[in-house]
């Protein structure tokens, strides 16, 4: 896709599944990548796999660090910066009435607190360069609730709210704000979910299945691209039907 090479990218939590994937589909379209997340051994063999690939340890948890790592990272890919993908993200599932603050603090911190400034520094670089795309990873149950998840669905819901007042802060300057919201797709996480409840789960999707890291990075690759040069505030939803908005 001659629409996404050479462009300069940062993808967050790349060592898990749907980063692995996401960096995979980028890299092979000609992006140029900085891959980042907080298990050295992860990118070091997604360094191996991809020659060309710029990989750095951060933890997005060290919020001051941030506008540091931003600058870094751009750095590294050459001085400019054309897209970051916000992939990284915790989970620390309770019901509420058991839920601890510091289970609720943590989860809002990482998952949403960490994504604005992650946001904010970006789209400072991107004005420099009078355009750039933001894609920041939400989930299904953001927008549905989920038992047990009244911290990370707080955090996803706040990171939808969020992107649509910053795309609409910055569409006159060719800055692009938009999420991508997944269902339940197939990762080491969801190999641990119950094959009874996994069943459950797959009867509420219509195509009958769980995604595919590669569905998100699909997604991915469309909205950093130019051909989504129109669309700004929207979520594109990646879930098999198991959510219509």
């Amino acid at each position: 896709m001659n629409e996404i090479a050479k462009k300069n990218i940062i993808v967050t939590g790349a060592s898990g599944g749907i980063g692995n994937s996401i960096v995979e589909k980028l890299f092979k379209n000609g992006a140029n990548i900085l891959a980042t997340g907080t298990k050295k051994e992860k990118l070091d063999e997604l360094k191996s796999k991809f020659k060309n690939l710029k990989i750095l340890k951060f933890d997005i948890s060290q919020s001051e660090k941030i506008e540091e790592f931003i600058e870094n990272a751009t750095n590294e890919l050459g001085g400019n910066l054309d897209c970051i993908i916000n992939n990284a993200g915790i989970t620390k599932d309770n019901l509420a009435i058991r839920m601890n603050f510091e289970e609720w603090q943590k989860v809002i911190d990482i998952n949403l607190n960490s994504t604005f400034l992650l946001n904010k520094y970006s789209i400072k670089k991107m004005l420099k360069n009078k355009k750039g795309k933001v894609i920041n990873i939400t989930s299904v149950v953001g927008h549905t609730g989920n038992l047990g998840q009244a911290n990370y669905t707080a955090a996803k819901a706040g990171i939808i709210a969020m992107s649509k007042t910053l795309a609409i802060e910055y569409a006159r300057k060719n800055i692009n704000i938009n999420c991508i919201s997944p269902g339940f797709i197939k990762t080491a996480m969801t190999d641990k979910i119950d094959p009874k409840f996994k069943e459950i789960i797959i009867s509420k999707i219509p195509s009958g299945r769980l995604g595919k890291p590669e569905d998100v990075a699909n997604a991915v690759l469309f909205l950093a691209s130019d051909l989504s040069d129109y669309i700004n505030g929207e979520t594109l939803h990646v879930n098999g039907g198991m959510y219509m908005a």
